[in-house]
């Protein structure tokens, strides 16, 4: 249906409820004339007369009574759905999907997730727990969350996290083996867990920041997977030296299950930020999860 015919359609309707061309044109904001000529050229697109005209009154057919009658319920539930879908942006409620790495849900997501809960009842969470640069639109998310330094430039994004810095960690063990590292070279002959991207196939870099810029290291591996809780559970092990970032090791540091090297030599990088396409029409949902997980809140 195009929209003219939807357009003469409710003009009908409006002239058989008011019973007046005049109440009506008042009513749809439009001249009397222009409600009798798109009248006229519905009347003549189905080949049937919906009213009987005179000066003084107006009257349905019973062909208009008939039409009258189905579209009566087909309108209402159209704007029974404008009305729900209008509810999605005025009120919290519905779903929100989220693509997140583990460390994002961890640190930022799980620690807040009962209070949003009881803050927006209404609105339900599904959140994929995935370590991969994803492109969450076409993978059909509402937004993303990852470290600032890989959100793409066309997204808007929200600082969910301050700035933090990557650690060098491993069990006082695997430490004692050799010379403690005092410089990213000194990494050479210990052994290392590494992260590897699973869809690219990259490895993520073991980057430090010397007096004289930016310092890749490439480490020994004897172990490299695609979750960061492998990587801290075989730190802890003693298998070897992880690079992880530094709220995840924290607890781990203050109970002395690890130590951690190369302090100075790791700068704050990016913190996590929430990205989305827009906030043109953005759904209430989406709206209350974002302003209650980002950073700073009061």
């Amino acid at each position: 249906m195009r929209g003219s015919d939807y357009a003469e359609l409710m003009a009908f309707m409006a002239i058989a409820q008011e019973r007046s061309f005049r109440k009506a044109a008042r009513r749809l904001g439009m001249s009397p004339s222009a409600l009798s000529h798109g009248m006229r050229a519905l009347e003549e697109r189905i080949g049937a007369r919906l009213l009987h005209r005179t000066t003084r009154s107006v009257s349905v057919t019973e062909a208009g009574q008939a039409l009258l009658e189905r579209l009566g319920p087909a309108v209402a539930e159209v704007d029974a759905a404008v009305r729900d879908v209008t509810a999605f942006q005025q009120q919290p409620r519905g779903l929100v999907r989220i693509n997140l790495p583990r460390a994002a849900a961890q640190l930022v997501v799980m620690p807040r997730l009962a209070a949003f809960r009881a803050a927006y009842p209404e609105v339900r969470l599904d959140l994929a727990i995935d370590d991969a640069i994803t492109d969450v639109i076409a993978k059909g998310f509402d937004a993303g969350i990852r470290s600032g330094a890989f959100v793409d430039r066309d997204m808007t994004a929200v600082p969910l996290t301050p700035p933090t810095r990557m650690a060098v960690v491993g069990t006082a063990a695997c430490l004692a083996e050799r010379p403690v590292p005092r410089r990213p070279a000194d990494l050479t002959g210990f052994p290392c867990l590494t992260y590897r991207w699973l869809a690219s196939g990259a490895a993520h870099p073991w980057r430090f920041e010397g007096s004289e810029g930016p310092i890749d290291v490439a480490v020994e591996s004897v172990l490299t997977v695609n979750d960061t809780d492998m990587l801290l559970s075989a730190a802890l092990q003693g298998i070897g030296l992880a690079y992880l970032a530094e709220p995840l090791v924290t607890p781990h540091l203050k109970s002395g299950a690890l130590v951690r090297v190369l302090k100075n030599w790791c700068k704050p990088v990016a913190g996590f930020s929430l990205y989305f396409p827009g906030r043109r029409h953005m759904p209430a949902a989406l709206r209350a999860f974002i302003d209650f997980m980002k950073v700073p809140r009061a």
